[in-house]
């Protein structure tokens, strides 16, 4: 296969994605809240084949961010497995097609046990959209397999739709970072999070930081120098004046562009930086200081000891790994 093909392959998932995304509707919804409204909102994942494996996945993205979930097989299901299904559970069913045998004769068990399904399927003509309390669409153009035969970019689009409702899941209950790191004690990321901020922030040289007299420039070059997206404005008494992000920087640029911009020119500090940052205390948990970027949608925190010094600056990178982790939550 050349690199024009595997783009060609990646171009057509990417096509199953977008499509899967805009057939979404208030369906979506109806699921988040049909998973939500069943006590103890266990979610049970079934499918075969190939969307039996994307099941497997879905149920362990699922319990990793706060829903507790298991898969059970078709087959095994009709002999003896079904036994761990209640009522009060929720089952996600998965069938590109919807005519999947083995998947219907436990969806006629399903029926008189009076389990609410929710149906993961591209037909919703199918046995298994009839069957479902509610229907979402996993419709794709075509499969990236020349013989149209493989699931390709349909098992990708189901998967990605598996995240987005995980991620929907995990909003509506709040799930944090401690949360998530309880869930994950042996993980590298449960690891990173046990620890106290002084453990993971940066110190010294490291920091970016201007004097409060710093000349606007000054202050460019720092931010630059230390690729940070942020720096810090000290007094001389080595505490906190104000921090000026990229942000900041953006929007007080554009403002001087403005036709009717009251700025004037100048290199005052204090007219750009943000006077009050959030901040923590060095010996803040990790986990708690992910918390608190994840509430305020930042990705910096300055790091200050009692009396408002500076001690160091705590990036997002630093509490995941730069390359190994991105921000889940």
């Amino acid at each position: 296969m050349t690199v024009e093909q595997a783009r060609e392959v990646l171009t057509i998932e990417a096509e199953g994605i977008h499509a899967v995304r805009d057939a979404l509707g208030p369906e979506f919804v109806q699921a988040v809240d049909l998973i939500m409204a069943c006590p103890p909102n266990r979610l049970i994942i079934t499918g075969i084949g190939k969307s039996g494996l994307v099941g497997q996945k879905m149920a362990a993205t699922f319990n990793s961010t706060g829903t507790p979930s298991f898969f059970l097989h078709p087959v095994e299901a009709m002999h003896g497995d079904l036994g761990m299904v209640s009522p009060n559970d929720v089952v996600l069913a998965i069938s590109y097609s919807g005519e999947t045998a083995e998947l219907n004769r436990l969806l006629s068990s399903l029926k008189e046990r009076a389990v609410p399904v929710i149906a993961m399927t591209s037909n919703p003509r199918s046995f298994l959209a009839e069957q479902a309390a509610v229907v979402l669409n996993i419709a794709v153009p075509k499969e990236a397999c020349p013989l149209g035969l493989a699931p390709t970019a349909s098992t990708t689009a189901t998967l990605a739709l598996g995240d987005a409702l995980a991620v929907a899941l995990l909003q509506r209950r709040r799930f944090k970072a401690e949360d998530f790191r309880r869930n994950h004690p042996g993980g590298s990321l449960g690891e990173r999070l046990k620890v106290a901020v002084r453990e993971v922030m940066l110190t010294g040289d490291k920091v970016p930081t201007v004097s409060e007299t710093a000349a606007f420039d000054e202050a460019i070059s720092e931010l630059n120098r230390k690729n940070l997206g942020a720096v810090l404005i000290i007094a001389a008494s080595g505490e906190l004046r104000g921090i000026i992000t990229d942000g900041d920087l953006r929007r007080y640029l554009i403002s001087r562009l403005l036709p009717d911009s009251s700025h004037k020119a100048g290199t005052d500090l204090a007219e750009i930086m943000t006077k009050t940052p959030v901040s923590i205390g060095p010996d803040t948990m990790a986990a708690d200081a992910l918390s608190l970027m994840q509430e305020k949608d930042i990705t910096v925190l300055a790091v200050l000891d009692e009396q408002g010094r500076v001690q160091g600056l705590l990036h997002l990178h630093d509490l995941l790994g730069k390359g190994e982790f991105r921000f889940l939550i």
